[in-house]
């Protein structure tokens, strides 16, 4: 129907005004929501970084709260073990502010049991968690920590633990005290995860492990992190931003992600496109609302006007439908404009030369059909519209379709709906070009059932005044192409294991003989051409942290999933690698090995990377607080063997301050810089050298003795004191105030020797500064 009505020149005319109007309205509309929807997505965007920013920073300081209240209340139940067990109970019904702040309020022993619980209700007092991993973190590292959530074992319900270590009078680990928070209670974590972003906007709160703590549109609460959301993925990796992904519905939907600083936790705001730009779609269904109406209006005036203009137009097709039909005999009448004087003329002189030369035409077709009755091959004729207007029994015998079914369709048609866009447009260029059109392509048999795939040629047939239609050549080719098909099958599967992922693959036999390898195998193996025929073993040697393997190890082992290892070649060259290994028919003559090896420095080097900074300080490159107390504590079950005390001894910078608030924090970290040097020249290299926060430092001293400890310290005081960094003409310096202390084999633990050393740092500072204090052993030591 719509061909029919565009078929007339008139409805074309006003189709094209239409078209002008609506391609005008749309260049408009197109740029204008362009530039709202840009100035829209930056404010949207800006709101859920806001959302998620506030609602991270809100969680971070709930927690924070909640954990130093927790650490302030363990330090008050400083007090023996045994009055501890008895009087728990009772101190913790008093702890309102805790009662108020966590589900749940334990009292675990130094074994891990339950001495003590609030509310009672929940019946854990005997318990024995010491299994639970924040409890062996807390009692191991003896700082307080905010647990990863788990199952708890009331009613199993998902659950974070915070948690502080309880000391005694002599700073011995008694205890701890544990605050549940429950992920389903009505408590702030339901607060968090229940903000929403609109009508259908949310807030969800994960772990970078994968678990999910609180979703603002399912309500879910400890199950693994739906990861269809791109944003997710990234941010269990570390990732602060904002990005428009696909949420876990498959909806469009804007994601802000942003990490929290007290737990290894992410805050997502989302927020759905569809309800973000909401406003730019009503604005779009107005526009067209108002299009439409200008189309109603200006669609009949233009069908008025061009139809007045195109009556001449209209005679003449009635005038040459007549002499077509052989009504009318006699030329067309010349009228009209001069563009339809000039379709009137051509019509008359075409009629002439037609007449003339259809009775030519009549024999040629005779002396054609009788030699193509006969040829083994198909035969196709047609007009110049290439509609179908001869066929020979070859080629009804190629698509099973008879002469009769055939006349007067157009070529084109049968061809298969996939291959004639293609098709078309190469055999309409050969036309133009007037070259033979060649191809392959699959064509309809039977009608339509079955498809067969043909070597086609086309040509034109043409006198010396114009083409009369085109000549074609059919050759069935389907079997050809089916064995063809099985080939490439073959070589694709040869060639899968060619590219794997640009690692070096091989295949070596039960003698170590190479078979067949990639070109990426060839660098592992130290050799820039083909390494087949060669011994494998002989080429490389492959070590791992436990042994060497050798070409038995690897024929008597099971498949090798991922070996970390070293791979040395001949050529001196060492790899660290992850090999994979896969037996090929193992328990036959023809049994053979593949090997996948992957360069893998770059993970090893970024773990070495993340190790170090897990250990140091950004600033100065000493060890930070962590690292100096894990060698504080191996220090100290050193103690007994060391034929001298060992000594720790701890720096604190004396007027540091005023050098950062008249100097800038840069010309502060320069002289921590400088003051760090000082001290890693100062000592032993078996010495250890940390900064422990801020302007206070820490040194080890293994087997040193107090003397010569005084004696480097007067040193590195001295130094300190000597230290000048000038700038803006102004000289700028700092001093210390240094206390060390001996360890022995009584201490019970870090914490008596940094209290010893830290009463030095404090006696220093109270003497004027800028001095040395030792501090003995107590009483109680020295008699051991």
């Amino acid at each position: 129907m719509i061909r029919r009505w565009l078929a007339s020149l008139v409805n074309r005319a006003v189709a094209f005004v239409i078209l002008a109007i609506v391609l005008a309205a749309l260049a408009v509309a197109v740029v204008s929501s362009l530039v709202g929807r840009s100035e829209l997505a930056g404010q949207t965007r800006e709101q859920v970084e806001t959302i998620a920013e506030l609602v991270a920073s809100d969680l971070d300081a709930r927690l924070a709260q909640r954990r130093d209240t927790l650490t302030h209340v363990a330090e008050g139940f400083t007090m023996e073990e045994l009055v501890l067990r008895s009087r728990s109970r009772l101190l913790i019904r008093r702890e309102i502010a805790l009662q108020h702040m966590f589900d749940g309020i334990y009292v675990f022993d130094a074994g891990g049991k339950v001495i003590a619980e609030y509310p009672q209700s929940f019946r854990q007092t005997g318990l024995d968690i010491s299994g639970r991993e924040y409890f062996q973190q807390t009692s191991s590292q003896l700082t307080s920590i905010i647990s990863d959530p788990y199952v708890s074992n009331y009613r199993e319900r998902p659950a974070v633990m915070m948690t502080a270590p309880i000391f005694d009078h002599r700073q011995r680990f008694i205890g701890v005290l544990g605050g549940a928070v429950f992920l389903d209670g009505d408590n702030f974590m339901e607060d968090t995860s229940g903000v929403s972003i609109g009508k259908t906007g949310y807030v969800s709160i994960a772990t970078r492990s994968g678990v999910t703590l609180g979703h603002g549109r399912t309500g879910e609460t400890m199950v693994p992190l739906r990861l269809e959301n791109e944003a997710h993925k990234k941010a269990m990796a570390g990732f602060e931003g904002t990005l428009q992904t696909l949420d876990q519905e498959g909806t469009e939907a804007i994601t802000s992600v942003r990490q929290m600083s007290q737990v290894p936790w992410f805050v997502a705001a989302v927020w759905p496109v569809k309800e973000a730009y909401a406003p730019l779609s009503r604005l779009t269904d107005s526009f067209a609302q108002t299009l439409l109406i200008v189309i109603l209006i200006v669609a009949p005036l233009a069908l008025v006007v061009f139809r007045r203009l195109m009556a001449p137009m209209r005679n003449l097709g009635v005038q040459i439908s007549e002499r077509h039909l052989g009504i009318r005999t006699e030329p067309v009448d010349v009228l009209g404009g001069s563009e339809i004087r000039q379709v009137a003329e051509t019509f008359n002189t075409v009629m002439e030369e037609r007449d003339e030369v259809l009775s030519s035409l009549a024999e040629r077709e005779a002396f054609f059909r009788s030699l193509t009755q006969s040829a083994p091959i198909g035969i196709i004729q047609t007009d110049v519209l290439g509609r179908i207007e001869f066929v020979n029994p070859a080629f009804e015998r190629i698509i099973g379709v008879s002469t009769n079914d055939l006349q007067h369709t157009p070529l084109i048609e049968g061809v298969y709906e996939e291959d004639r866009a293609g098709t078309v447009e190469a055999w309409r260029e050969a036309l133009r070009s007037k070259t033979v059109f060649r191809g392959r392509f699959r064509l309809k048999s039977r009608k339509g059932i079955e498809l067969v795939w043909a070597d086609v040629m086309t040509s034109v047939i043409e006198t010396e005044e114009r083409s009369l239609g085109t000549i074609t050549v059919v050759r069935d080719i389907t079997h050809e192409l089916e064995i063809e098909a099985e080939l490439v099958e073959e070589q694709k599967r040869a060639d899968s294991i060619l590219g794997v992922l640009q690692e070096g693959v091989l295949m070596v036999d039960v003698d170590g003989i190479i078979r067949y390898s990639n070109e990426a195998a060839y660098g592992f193996l130290g050799l820039a051409d083909s390494v087949e025929q060669q011994n494998f073993f002989a080429l490389v040697s492959i070590e791992d942290e436990n042994r060497c393997w050798e070409a038995d190890d690897f024929l008597r082992s099971a498949d090798v999933d991922s070996l970390y290892a070293t791979l040395r070649n001949r050529t001196g060259q060492l790899f660290d690698i992850d090999l994979a290994m896969l037996h090929l028919r193992r328990e036959s003559h023809n049994h053979r090995m593949v090997f996948v090896i992957r360069d893998d420095s770059a993970r090893r080097r970024e773990e070495e990377r993340l190790s170090w900074e897990a250990t140091h300080d950004s600033l100065t490159g000493l060890l930070n607080r962590r690292a100096f107390n894990s060698s504080l504590v191996k220090c100290l079950a050193d103690a007994n063997k060391k034929t001298a005390a060992s000594v720790m001894m701890l720096i604190d910078l004396d007027y540091f301050k005023p050098v950062n608030d008249e100097g800038g924090h840069l010309l502060g970290d320069d002289l921590l810089g400088r003051l760090s040097d000082l001290l890693t020249q100062s000592v032993r290299q078996s010495d250890t050298v940390a900064r422990l926060g801020g302007d206070e430092f820490g040194i080890i001293l293994p087997a040193c003795g107090q003397q010569r400890a005084v004696e480097l310290a007067e040193k590195i005081r001295a130094g300190i004191e000597a230290m000048r960094i000038e700038q803006d003409g102004k000289t700028f310096g700092v001093t210390a105030s240094i206390g060390l202390t001996e360890m022995s084999d009584a201490d019970t633990g870090p914490r008596e020797v940094v209290a010893r050393a830290d009463e030095g740092t404090y006696a220093a500072k109270a003497q004027g500064r800028n001095r040395v204090v030792a501090v003995p052993l107590p009483s109680a030591q020295k008699l051991d």
